[in-house]
């Protein structure tokens, strides 16, 4: 096992004073050193500050013999005992092979358990990418296969079974079934390993790798061979020789395959044919070479191809079909093209089918039958298509290259002169890193590869060299020097686990492979000439001649561009087990950890003389008051304060993470679209979440359709920066203005220093909770060091809060002159956000009002006044009143208007006081703009998009499923004067509670008297619909009795408490059907959950298939530890046979359900404002559309939801719950109390009202 690195435990991050440790350095006296090895590389670098020579093994599981641990004084009494720091990854000896860890340790269960009595054969073997690393050389545990042919326990179910099993046959099949979960974690493995040996031309290895893990599986007991081998790592195989043109192997592996058992594919006969087209194309030499025989070449070849079309003709597999249905690269197409014309001269390819590209829902039927009209451009007027074209490419550049250096904005340091000091000695260190790490890098790679390719297994961690070997040294040097960037500039406050940090250099370096495969396997040119017509049809398509008119959104036209062309872009989506990406990040790592020094007078121009110290080491973080620990990396104090003293003139961001230059490429399956090349998920989860896949990759692509229009239509929206916002705001973050109310939180710097402050004693006790009583008992040396952890958690939140504007600021600047584009994704219950992560619409107030549309369009006859309503909209005022009333407040307030926009820091500063106050001088300035036009405001071209907010839109959408009427008039649903305000009815019927009690004597209800309003309740109420406990609303309206001075503080709590259960009680008095959906969801999720012991499941009315993700916390105990270890939630495993968290499951059911109804009204808007020509953006609840466009944009999203609530979608639902886990009568089982109960309680739908939907029509305030 790993020698023992970094045992450090932090208890407080830097709380108390520094004192001096057993080890001779200086160390915070909040670390505590649980066991010390001299044979570690950071303690033998702490204390002597030299360093040792080490063979690589020692980085990774090498063995090595453990030293006599250092005593520690008192310190021993209470040390945590040693906790290995591979306690959550696999561990391989030097012989290679697997030694069980705590991380192994999984509970598991079945996917979908079947509440049968009779035993039913597992029909496949799909990825589990469970955590820990399996080798594909790894030996199964014969001894614990006994039968191949599974049952699910009944128990699972809670269904009885005829045939009662004793507790031994029970215990029996879980082995099985637990030995078989483990074939299929190989087969994850095999597959990937398999992969990258055929990349990186070690096709020999990648073979050796699959017999012996066929071999083996041969071995098993009664074993089904031909489900156990997975047929894709033939293909794979056959694929790599035949790309040599090794005809040998080729026959060889379909012999093997055939005595096996396994039926060949037309994937393998296409892998055939395409070798013979190598040998054909090839020179003659090559082709004699091939083949050994008394015949002539072609003749052989001629043979064992029309031996091949007979064995396909039995099978029903056709000619055309190896190049139809199989997943071909253009090159490999001609190789298999050439072969098949050998056999048959004569032979036509019949062209690629044409995918149907209409919607197949019901729902969308009237979007089928509209009248067709041409797509209109969003960009006719702004750019041409070589214009684009040029972007295009420099976008393809920027993805292929990985990141972009962006000018920062940061000027307050670069007067600075200590500021370019501490750049130009860090620049310097940088350079000596970069010449550690290459040599480094270089000698360890070395090593694995002689070891690799010699067959030896003297070292662990030979089986990950394929997956670096396929990424350039050079690359790796870059991915290690960026990871050490990001872990300098890291919070004092939050680190991620050294876990979640292995994964994610891991996941880089699988993004770097798959941009290299894509470069030498012709794909990104294909790409390239791809979107470069797609940018033609983009700016004008009625020019572009496609073969089906008329095109009305983006994805027909990407579709029918890729038919016409010819192309072919199917590959095999390249995925890398969780556990290779681990093991690979903690390679590089290793090389971080022991290899990076940072000189301790680095910043003292003065001393020459210089004393290396390790520049990271771990720690463990105690969480929970010690219960569970976290272990993280932290830079060195030095290096933390080098990397803040530098004057940062260029920052990196990752391509993936800014805006794209040209229109992103459309979704059209659920694994191509967004950025050109680069890797992007259409679901934002994490691919562990197997079931969730699972579902998407088995969905007819067709149902699929309206999801990824929508995604489309709103990535295919250009935008722009406002110019005259960014500025202003860059002047602010350099420090004009800074006496703002509103701006303060821009420059605040926060460099109180650290010691108690009187005045602040009594803020910092009621804002941890604590009342006066308890404060008088506590120590003022308890006192002090509250008061110190708080200033250093403000410090940290200003300092992540300023990095983050920093980062947003530059990006725009970089953007400034520029159009871009925002590809987008969703969560997993259908809800859209944009891909990248600094600058988008979905931030902030200050991030929104530096965004506008890059197409302008006139404001009209009404666009001037929706322009002056969203003014009053972004103040808070006004709220409740009229439209009538807003324009005229807005005729009042023009003065204070037009000096907000002209003198934005010297006038009067009225937006300033706003709700949304950059948004608001945003709009000041935009009205001004329009009242200077020369041609009258309505002829103002303009560019600012316009809000339209839903009024608690998830009461809404429970409201409209229960047809309740009481319940949609306090939302806005019916036509009124004004609009309604439910949370100042839900103020008054709990005010009117409380003086109910107050004349009866109830103390808190007395204390409360003037103190129950809005402002208290209101976030209770709008996540009340969301999920939001009890306890939870209990915290949110002691947040607001806190901020309320008047109020006496040592009853916070009580009253909170008094509140929530008084404002529960009247949303379920006012929201009588939304009570009863809302618990019937949580019935229906809690028994699937607990008796079915499934994950909870449905589908949209859009078609999108949604997984709750949610799964146990997996927790153990290492032996000889009072500590115990959670695998945090980066390590938790989401494949099927994982038991649900039955809590978080019948917790979340409910609202995110109505997150899925919001996200499909949203989509069902978005689509009809496309074939409209609508230009829409949407922030949930939230659309934005140009001020002319607002009204028929309200039109639509009216209509829509009309459309969607009057789907039977409650019915839907229950009937796929009871087809999905319920028994029904064709099922032929018997049914014990468990089962009749789930039965009644999934038919079990809630009775609606007799609220008539049509009113929202002409409901002016649904959304306004």
């Amino acid at each position: 096992m790993m020698t023992v690195i970094h045992r450090i435990i932090l208890s407080e991050l830097l709380l108390k004073p520094l004192c001096f440790g057993r080890l001779g350095h200086l160390m915070p006296s909040g670390l505590r050193i649980s066991s010390v090895n001299h044979n570690d590389e950071i303690y033998r670098g702490i204390s002597k500050g030299k360093r040792r020579p080490r063979n690589l093994s020692s980085l990774d599981g090498g063995k090595s013999k453990r030293k006599k641990e250092l005593p520690c004084k008192s310190s021993l009494r209470n040390r945590v005992k040693e906790v290995n720091s591979d306690s959550c990854a696999s561990v391989y000896n030097r012989n290679g092979n697997h030694q069980k860890t705590v991380g192994d340790v999984r509970k598991t269960s079945e996917e979908g358990c079947e509440r049968s009595r009779t035993m039913k054969k597992t029909k496949d073997f799909t990825d589990n990418k469970n955590q820990s690393y399996v080798s594909p050389f790894e030996a199964v545990n014969e001894k614990r296969v006994t039968d191949t042919y599974l049952i699910a326990p009944s128990k699972f179910c809670g269904v009885e079974s005829n045939d009662k099993k004793t507790l031994k046959d029970q215990s029996q099949e879980m082995r099985t079934h637990k030995v078989k979960l483990g074939v299929r974690k190989q087969i994850s493995s095999l597959l990937s390993y398999v992969d990258v040996c055929i990349s990186g031309g070690y096709v020999n290895q990648g073979l050796k790798a699959a017999m012996l893990f066929r071999n083996r599986c041969k071995k098993m007991k009664d074993c089904d061979y031909a489900r156990v081998m997975d047929i894709r790592v033939v293909e794979i195989l056959l694929h790599g020789y035949a790309a040599q043109s090794n005809i040998h192997k080729v026959e060889e592996l379909v012999k093997v395959t055939t005595e096996d058992g396994i039926p060949l594919t037309a994937q393998c006969y296409a892998a055939c044919f395409e070798c013979v087209g190598h040998m054909l194309t090839g020179s003659g030499k090559s082709l004699k070479k091939g083949l050994h025989t008394s015949d002539s070449a072609e003749t052989k070849v001629l043979k064992k191809l029309i031996a091949w079309e007979c064995a396909m003709s039995r099978k029903g597999i056709k000619m055309n079909d190896l190049l139809v249905n199989t997943m071909l690269l253009s090159h490999q197409k001609k190789m298999v093209l050439t072969a098949i014309k050998k056999v048959d001269s004569n032979f036509n390819p019949i062209s690629f089918p044409r995918p149907e590209i209409d919607y197949s829902l019901k729902l969308l039927q009237d979007l089928n039958k509209f009248p067709f009209t041409e797509y209109k451009s969003p960009v006719s007027n702004l750019v041409d298509a070589e214009q684009l074209k040029i972007l295009s490419l420099k976008q393809l550049q920027n993805e292929v290259k990985g990141y972009l250096e962006v000018k920062s904005v940061d000027l307050r340091k670069g007067a600075n002169e200590r500021g370019y000091f501490s750049r130009e000695r860090f620049m310097e260190v940088v350079e000596e890193w970069h010449k550690i790490i290459s040599k480094v890098l270089h000698r360890q790679l070395q090593t694995l590869q002689s070891c690799f390719e010699g067959g030896k297994k003297t070292n662990s961690q030979i089986y990950i060299y394929p997956y670096l070997a396929s990424v350039e040294e050079s690359e790796l040097v870059e991915l290690i020097l960026q990871e050490i960037q990001k872990l300098a500039h890291g919070s004092e406050t939050f680190s991620y686990s050294t876990n979640q940090l292995f994964r994610d250099l891991g996941g880089l370096v699988l993004d770097r492979y798959i941009i290299n495969w894509k470069k030498r396997t012709g794909v990104i040119d294909m790409v390239k000439k791809l979107h470069s017509k797609y940018c033609e049809w983009y700016c004008d398509p009625k020019s572009t001649a496609l073969s089906e008119k008329p095109i009305t959104c983006t994805r027909k036209a990407w579709l029918n561009l890729y038919v016409d062309s010819g192309l072919s872009l199917q590959f095999r989506e390249k995925c890398w087990p969780v556990a290779v990406q681990i093991a690979i990040g903690k390679f590089l790592y290793g090389i971080i950890i022991h290899e990076i020094m940072i000189d301790l007078h680095i910043l003292h121009s003065r001393i020459t003389k210089s004393k290396k110290l390790p520049a990271f080491y771990i720690v463990y973080r105690s969480q929970q008051q010690g219960k569970f620990l976290k272990e993280e990396v932290k830079p060195h104090p030095v290096l933390a304060r080098l990397i803040r003293s530098v004057t940062d003139v260029m920052l990196k961001f990752p391509t993936s993470s800014l805006p794209m230059l040209c229109p992103p490429k459309p979704w059209t399956t659920y694994n191509s679209g967004g950025y050109l090349v680069s890797k992007t998920d259409v679901i934002r989860l994490s691919k562990e979440a197997s079931i969730q896949w699972n579902r998407l990759r088995d969905c007819p692509v067709q149902q699929l359709y309206p999801a990824l229009d929508s995604l489309n239509q709103l990535g295919a929206v250009p935008w722009k920066i406002n110019k005259p916002i960014l500025d202003l705001l860059i002047r602010v973050f350099n420090g004009e203005g800074s006496s703002i109310p509103a701006i303060s939180n821009l420059t605040m710097s926060f460099s109180s220093p650290l010691v108690p402050h009187p005045a602040r004693k009594l803020e910092i006790s009621n804002s941890s909770s604590y009342d006066n009583k308890k404060l008088t008992f506590q120590s003022e040396h308890v006192i002090q060091q509250r008061y110190c952890l708080y200033l250093r958690k403000k410090k940290a939140e200003a300092h992540s809060q300023r990095c983050d504007l920093h980062y947003r600021l530059s990006i725009a600047n970089h953007l400034r002159d520029s159009i871009f584009w925002l590809p987008h994704n969703m969560d997993f219950r259908g809800r859209v956000y944009p891909c990248p992560p600094h600058l988008n619409h979905l931030g902030s107030d200050l991030a929104r009002s530096m965004l506008c549309f890059a197409e302008g369009k006139p404001l009209g006859p009404r666009g001037f006044n929706w322009l002056k309503l969203h003014l009053v909209n972004l103040t808070g005022l006004k709220k409740n009143k009229s439209i009538e009333d807003r324009l005229k407040f807005v005729d009042e307030i023009i003065p204070q208007v037009v000096d907000s926009a002209e003198k934005p820091l010297t006038g009067g500063l009225w937006w300033a006081a706003s709700d949304e106050p950059w948004q608001t001088l945003a709009v000041c300035m935009e009205i001004q703009s329009a009242l200077k036009n020369e041609g009258g405001p309505e002829n103002y071209k303009c560019h600012f998009p316009i809000h339209q907010d839903g009024s608690c839109n998830g009461l809404q959408h429970y409201a409209a499923l229960g047809r309740d009427a009481a319940g949609a008039a306090s939302v806005s649903m019916t036509p009124s004067n004004c609009p309604e305000d439910v949370y100042a009815n839900v103020t008054a019927m709990v005010e009117r509670e409380r003086q109910s009690d107050a004349k009866l004597g109830v103390a808190i209800a007395q204390i409360l008297e003037g103190f129950v309003k809005r402002k208290v309740i209101k976030q209770t109420v709008m996540t009340t619909v969301y999920g939001v406990t009890r306890f939870g609303a209990r915290l949110q309206i002691a947040r607001q009795l806190r901020d309320i001075d008047e109020f006496p503080k040592e009853h916070v709590w009580n009253a909170s408490t008094y509140l929530a259960s008084k404002t529960f009680g009247c949303l379920r008095e006012m929201f009588t059907s939304t009570r009863e959906i809302q618990d019937w969801f949580t019935d229906c999720a809690k028994i699937i959950s607990k008796t079915c012991r499934q994950c909870v499941e449905w589908v949209t009315p859009l078609g999108l298939p949604v997984v709750q993700p949610y799964q146990h916390v997996i927790t153990s105990k290492r032996q000889g530890s009072s500590i115990p270890l959670v695998v945090s939630s980066e390590w938790r495993s989401f494949v099927g046979h994982e038991q649900p968290n039955v809590t978080k499951q019948k917790n979340a059911f409910p609202p995110n359900f109505i997150h899925s109804l919001d996200s499909c009204h949203m989509m069902l808007t978005s689509l009809w404002c496309e074939r409209k020509g609508l230009t829409f953006v949407s922030v949930h609840d939230c659309y934005w559309t140009h001020p002319s466009t607002v009204d028929l944009m309200n039109r639509i999203c009216r209509e829509q939801f009309v459309s969607l609530h009057s789907e039977p979608i409650l019915e839907d639902l229950s009937a796929f719950l009871m087809q999905k886990f319920g028994y029904l009568e064709e099922d032929g089982r018997i049914m014990d109390v468990s089962g009749k109960k789930l039965n009644s309680v999934l038919r079990k739908v809630p009775k609606k009202g007799n609220f008539d939907l049509k009113q929202v029509l002409d409901s002016v305030y649904f959304f306004s």
